[in-house]
């Protein structure tokens, strides 16, 4: 019990810095067909002993459930991060948090993942916005419905619109002309940025972000359009691209899945360390590569806390009426993994929760 709670005054304490912070991937016709995707359940036991004097034991007592709907699988090394956030937090508080997300990146099968939720009637929803239109009915019903909503990861731009309590994550267009100007500093005059998902608001910010620094600075950005679910398609795309383009020297990638094919491509073309190469979310494989130098840095937007968060404050509205953030996003990120933290960054990715 010593360690939950530390963990809970930990998850507190974190609440209030980011507080802070932030003050200063098919259905063709969809129709009548059930959702799609996966649906995992994490329940807390709900069970520690009663706590004494002033001590309140946050999970006695508790029947709450929480819905979690994301655009993205938790067996994607990025989400599987962000899952262990949610499964950590409900075990630690004692409640039920079910996450379901569409097979592909898919927003008719997602919509319907919604849905399915909101007609669970649960006691908060957990869910990204990656593409506002497609999903604003279905978020329309589960705000009608009453149900608390807190959007995370995607979705900064139009969280208030939905009615949500607050929106965890990083406001994606600032990370972007984050990397960008770091690239720039760094020498990159011609970059392209792999978009692994054309279409996802989020992605979209982060090209768009980077390449208003880098014109800035005097350089030029294209974006490069390759297949999440195809990573030998992909860096054929980079390489031919490269080949094409012998002036190219720095490649940003939007995610562990843009960075891999591209370090192959590199590789490939024995361009490594010369090619500037650059990545937004972290994995083993982009730990390793900046350690080796192989990789200028990684932008780290912590999507365990992405996770974590949203059930802690849930919960707390369920039972306590607590509410979060004063009207503004809570800020998970950016923050640059480099040569210098990657080898302290890599302990805490093989324990799953960076």
């Amino acid at each position: 019990m010593r360690s939950h709670r530390l963990r809970v005054v930990g998850a507190i304490l974190t609440v209030g810095a980011l507080v802070l912070t932030a003050c200063g991937d098919d259905d063709d016709d969809g129709e009548d067909s059930a959702p799609t995707g996966v649906d995992d359940t994490t329940s807390g036991s709900g069970s520690g002993t009663g706590g004494t004097g002033d001590t309140v034991d946050l999970t006695q007592g508790s029947d709450v459930t929480i819905e979690v709907v994301t655009h993205g699988q938790a067996s994607d090394p990025f989400w599987s991060v962000f899952k262990k956030g949610v499964d950590d937090a409900a075990e630690e508080l004692g409640v039920t948090a079910n996450y379901s997300a569409p097979d592909t990146f898919d927003m008719v099968a997602m919509a319907q993942l919604i849905d399915a939720a909101v007609a669970k009637e649960p006691d908060g929803l957990v869910v990204s916005v990656p593409d506002y239109p497609a999903l604003q009915d279905s978020l329309a019903a589960a705000a009608d419905a009453g149900i608390p909503i807190i959007t995370v990861n995607s979705g900064s731009d139009n969280y208030e619109e939905i009615g949500a309590i607050t929106h965890i994550g990083q406001d994606e267009t600032v990370a972007g002309r984050g990397a960008g100007a770091r690239m720039a500093e760094e020498g990159a005059t011609n970059v392209i940025c792999i978009n692994q998902e054309v279409g996802n608001a989020g992605l979209d910010a982060r090209c768009n972000g980077a390449k208003e620094a880098i014109e800035e600075a005097g350089g030029s950005l294209e974006v490069v359009q390759v297949d999440l679910n195809d990573a030998a398609g992909a860096q054929s795309t980079i390489e031919s691209t490269l080949q094409a383009d012998t002036e190219i020297n720095g490649v940003l990638a939007l995610g562990p899945t843009g960075a891999g094919p591209a370090l192959a491509a590199l590789n490939n073309l024995g361009q490594t360390g010369e090619v500037q190469l650059a990545t937004f979310d972290i994995n083993a494989e982009v730990i390793d590569a900046i350690a080796a130098g192989d990789m200028s840095f990684a932008v780290d937007q912590q999507q365990y806390l992405q996770g974590y968060l949203p059930i802690s404050f849930l919960k707390l509205n369920s039972t306590n009426l607590n509410t979060v953030g004063g009207g503004q996003p809570i800020l998970t990120g950016p923050g640059f993994v480099t040569a210098d933290n990657a080898e302290q960054i890599k302990e805490l990715a093989e324990a799953g929760t960076r």
